[in-house]
Parts: structure tokens; sequence; C-alpha cells
């Protein structure tokens, strides 16, 4: 090898260190932005260490099923209450283990008449057993027993559980903030009884479509029973009514392909035209259920809970 031949190597050897460097101190960075939450457990701590709990939260006269998983540490944690949909297949459970590792409790039930919690399922009875597990965590004895701050309690909800976040939540202001994935505004579902007038043919247009949604989880319901529910309420359930009510308090609206983002859209746009600084928006490009950006959305959970503690 010549002189100008090892100079050139010499050349070429350093670019590719320094291209090496690089792309290390690029991936370390990539890695540092994912939540600690994702990756790493959390601390052991013998005297009260991470648990799953069973319980029954009473709501109306029936018992609902729910589970808390507690983080580690005498607490008290600040807690989410994570709500699903309608009927509630995807229960994102991945995403309350996760809520536990950052060091928050996460609490799951399942609403009267579904999943096997006694009773009759309407979406009135979901709006009232919501408000009755918020109950449960303000109460002293409970909160103890779960290691729960009662005054921090974070609503996140998926589809029909985003609507219900948002109903709590914005009519609750000890609510400390609300997340509302691929929210279902439940208001706006009847098409207004509509086009020629025709009422009973948008009842049973909106029927057949809840139906299409599987309602075999759910008990002592229809998908008449539940369109007229949905039309009885129209105006009450629109959401975009909530827009004053939330105030300052931070509100999370994440949206996919589904169908549903020009609802989160117009709500932070309302909310905000509100006076509210703390509205924060994202959108995936993915199916209602988040199937591939599973990872995603726990990140964009996770890092708005970290701006509440």
């Amino acid at each position: 090898m010549d002189s100008k031949e090892r100079i050139q190597h010499n050349a070429d050897m350093r670019f590719l260190r320094v291209l090496s460097l690089a792309l290390l101190v690029s991936a370390s960075c990539a890695a540092q932005q994912l939540p600690s939450a994702l990756t790493v457990d959390p601390p052991a701590d013998k005297d009260h260490p991470a648990a799953m709990e069973s319980f029954q939260i009473p709501s109306h006269g029936a018992a609902l099923n729910a589970i808390a998983y507690l983080a580690p540490g005498a607490g008290p944690h600040p807690v989410v209450i994570v709500l699903h949909g309608f009927p509630g297949n995807e229960k994102n459970l991945d995403l309350a283990q996760s809520i536990r590792r950052a060091g928050w409790n996460a609490v799951f039930f399942d609403y009267r008449g579904s999943w096997g919690s006694p009773g009759s399922f309407s979406f009135g009875n979901c709006i009232e057993d919501t408000q009755s597990a918020i109950a449960y965590l303000r109460d002293p004895a409970n909160a103890a027993k779960l290691r729960t701050d009662p005054k921090k309690i974070v609503m996140v909800g998926h589809s029909m559980g985003g609507f219900l976040a948002a109903y709590a939540g914005s009519h609750d202001p000890g609510i400390l903030g609300v997340g509302m994935i691929s929210a279902a505004n439940m208001g706006a579902m009847p098409k207004s009884a509509e086009a020629a007038g025709d009422s009973t043919a948008s009842l049973r247009q909106l029927a057949t479509a809840l139906e299409h949604e599987d309602i075999l989880p759910l008990a002592g319901c229809t998908g008449e029973s539940l369109a007229q529910e949905l039309i009885a309420h129209e105006k009450e359930w629109n959401f975009m009514g909530y827009a004053a009510l939330f105030g300052d308090r931070p509100l999370l609206l994440v949206s996919s392909d589904d169908g549903l983002a020009p609802f989160a859209t117009a709500l932070a746009d309302a909310v905000r035209k509100q006076g509210s600084k703390h509205v924060t928006a994202a959108h995936y490009s993915t199916d209602h259920s988040y199937s591939d950006k599973r990872i995603a959305l726990q990140v964009e959970v996770l890092d708005w809970l970290s701006t509440l503690k």
C-alpha cells in the first residue's frame, strides 16, 4: 500500500468510526426516549410489593368485578381508572401494567351486565358504574387498602370508555386528568332522526350497527334497547357539550384511522377555545384497537401521566 492509499485508508477508517459513533449515540438517544416503565421492572419492595387485587365495586345494587394493579411502595399512589369500550374485547391491560410500572395504581372493572358483572348492561348504567368506581376509590378505607391517593384519580378510557372518561371527568372537578383513546361520541351516534324524518328506519339502522359490535358478552340488553337509549340521550351524551366543563385540567386525546378522529380534533379545538393550555392530542395510523401501535400508545399515555404527578 503506497502513501496515498494509506492516507485514503486512514481517512476511510476515521469516517467509519465517526459514523459508528453517531449511530450509537442516535440509538442511545432513541432508547432514552422510551419511558423506563416499558423496559424496566420496578425495584422490589418486600414490605409493600407490587400486587394484583381482585374485588367488587358496589354500584346500584350490583357488585362489579374489578381488579387493581398495585405499584410497589407504601404510597399512597396516584391511580388511573382504565375504562373499556363496547363491548370490551380490547381491555388495554398491557397499558394498565405499564401504568403500574410507572408508579401509578391502575384499576379496571366491568360495567353492570358486561363480562360476568351482575345486572343489565346499558350506557346509562355504565355512566353510573364509572361514578361508583370513583366513589369507591375515594372511600378512606378502600384508599388505604389499595394504597391509593383519593385526591389523584385519573380517567383513561378507550372507545365507549373514552366517552365515559369524558363524562365523569368533565362533570367531576375532583378528577385530576382525562385521557380519551379513540373516544366514541355516544351522543353523535344517532344520525338525527333523520333525512326523510323516518325515525323508525334510523332506530333500526342504529340497532343493527350496535348488534354488529357483538353484544354477546353483554346481558340484559338488545341492539334496539341500546339504540333507543342513545336516541333518548342524544344531546346529553354528545361530549362536545362538555368542553367548558373540563376547565384547565389536563386532557389527552389519542386518535387513529377508525373514523373517530374528527370528534377528537373537534373536542380538542373546543376545549382550547375555552382557554385551556393543557390539551394534548396525538394521531396514529392504525386501527381502532391500536393493534400495531400498542407500544406507541403506551408511550403516549405514560408521557402524559408523567406531567400529572
